[in-house]
């Protein structure tokens, strides 16, 4: 039997809807299929080999990228194929997060802001990107970008959230290709050590909301 994984639970199942229906006809078509997608399995082998030997000189730029969280093989070879992995092209890390569509656009008029939807940009390297967010998005209480969607995602939706993981990659990787750095993760509570004031008058808020009266006190020193 090919049945695989849990369809092999469901052999006996499977033999009783074929009994009785499965002509030389229905052999002969299956057949057919399958040496179609053996064709395709082994074009895809021909073209992973290729695709190796084309990303050679390209080595240490996709090492760098697969270090960043979400990032795998194949995403930092979609960037780099998008890109040329020359961050000479951006001169600034602004610059490669427009072009690749994830600046949010200034649809202004009166003062009023009516949209602030990205910008087209290249959808090849925008769609792998996007991949790598929400896998890091999985990532919530042990990475940068898992905090990150977690605490945007709270009050502004996950596909804001997603957008802005999205965006903060991209500038990570420039900066990574310029320096030459592995990523070096700052934590999930970056964004608490950095403005402790913020996080504080948040919780605050939070709490009061809540109908609680909140009085804060700093420790007596040691």
């Amino acid at each position: 039997m090919l049945a695989k994984r849990k369809l092999r639970r469901k052999i006996p199942d499977l033999t009783e809807a074929l009994h009785g229906r499965f002509t030389e006809h229905h052999g002969f078509m299956i057949r057919m299929h399958l040496d179609l997608i053996d064709q395709h399995t082994r074009a895809l082998e021909r073209l992973e080999v290729r695709i190796e030997e084309a990303m050679k000189p390209f080595n240490p730029a996709r090492e760098l990228l697969c270090s960043i969280p979400g990032w795998s093989t194949r995403i930092a070879e979609v960037f780099i194929a998008e890109t040329g992995a020359d961050m000479g092209v951006f001169p600034t890390a602004a610059e490669l997060v427009s072009w690749a569509g994830l600046s949010p656009g200034a649809n202004e008029s009166a003062g009023r802001v009516k949209s602030t939807k990205t910008r087209p940009g290249n959808r090849h390297l925008k769609a792998a990107v996007g991949i790598a967010a929400l896998a890091a998005a999985r990532t919530t209480n042990t990475t940068f970008f898992g905090a990150k969607f977690r605490r945007i995602s709270a009050h502004r939706g996950p596909m804001k959230a997603v957008v802005a993981v999205e965006h903060a990659m991209v500038k990570t990787a420039w900066h990574m290709l310029v320096n030459g750095d592995f990523y070096r993760d700052p934590g999930p509570d970056y964004h608490t050590r950095r403005r402790p004031e913020h996080t504080k008058a948040n919780a605050v808020r939070q709490l009061e909301a809540l109908g609680y009266r909140v009085i804060l006190e700093k420790p007596d020193a040691a």
